[in-house]
């Protein structure tokens, strides 16, 4: 006689049991920042991503951390992360070594909106490491190039010590299909390029407003200035998307952390429209 007992199910993963990935290699990019690329280390993989999310990121004993997907959007592909180290954990990620493993989990939070931008000009302006969140976006309009319009991208740095993907940078700006205009802050003779803050970059781009769509990821105050600056020259705000990563510790909008007024930057954003959150960009304190 067959039993009438109920099937057995397996139970729901844990929304904080991190998945464990391997580090495949470490690279160096600045005296303080560096990439490292991980590959799932038992078969398990997290989901595909889109360019603008990010996962959190567990060194065993120390604890976790939200870093931003750096590179192509494919899954199963390795992960790519590019991490400073400010901290206690972000320290102990930068120090990982090949044959280490880590915990990731994700991914969480809103993607760039690319596909609003076909058939429009594309601006994308970067600080500093805000260019790890936009370099998945730069692939994946290099990818699709003919759906979008002229493209120009800004990027700056304090120095040129501080510049993020140097070598790709380089190759990026050799390429007649869109312009990279690349400035830092302060530099010494050994400097040939521009230096000035990005907002001094602005005058040069050679776009339509009515039809662009801008792309901006760095500190909040050079976000909040380019923005500004956009509007004035005609970008209409909502147009204008910007990627916030404030103190998010949970991801999944339990612990209030990255509270940022009546918005949970872990699952409202990342990635918001100018329009979302542009009153809160002007309180200070916020």
């Amino acid at each position: 006689m067959a039993s009438s007992a109920p099937a057995a199910t397996a139970a729901a993963p844990h929304p904080y049991a991190p998945t464990p990935y391997r580090v495949l290699s470490r690279v160096s990019e600045t005296a303080d920042t560096v990439t490292i690329t991980l590959a799932p280390a038992r078969g398990a993989a997290l989901g595909a991503h889109r360019p603008g999310q990010f996962n959190m990121v567990y060194a065993f004993g120390v604890g976790e951390v939200a870093v931003s997907i750096s590179d192509d959007a494919v899954a199963p592909a390795p992960l790519v992360h590019t991490v400073r180290a400010v901290g206690q954990v972000t320290s102990a990620l930068a120090r990982a070594v090949p044959g280490q493993v880590l915990g990731v989990r994700g991914p969480y939070g809103r993607p760039w909106p690319i596909a609003g931008a076909h058939g429009k000009d594309v601006l994308v302006v970067g600080g500093g490491l805000g260019l790890a969140p936009l370099r998945p976006l730069l692939k994946e309009l290099l990818a699709h190039r003919d759906r979008f319009g002229r493209i120009e991208i800004i990027y700056g740095a304090r120095t040129p010590k501080d510049l993020l993907y140097y070598p790709q940078i380089q190759s990026w700006r050799q390429r007649s299909d869109w312009r990279v205009q690349v400035t830092v802050d302060a530099a010494g003779r050994e400097w040939y390029g521009d230096v000035g803050l990005v907002t001094a970059r602005l005058p040069d781009v050679r776009l339509e407003p009515a039809r662009t769509v801008a792309f901006l990821c760095g500190p909040e105050i050079m976000m909040r200035n380019t923005a500004r600056d956009l509007v004035d020259r005609g970008i209409p705000e909502s147009a204008i998307w910007l990627s916030l990563e404030r103190n998010m510790k949970c991801a999944i909008a339990q612990c209030g952390h990255c509270q940022f007024g009546p918005v949970f930057v872990c699952r409202e954003g990342p990635v918001f429209a100018y329009t979302e959150i542009r009153r809160l960009l002007a309180v200070r304190e916020v």
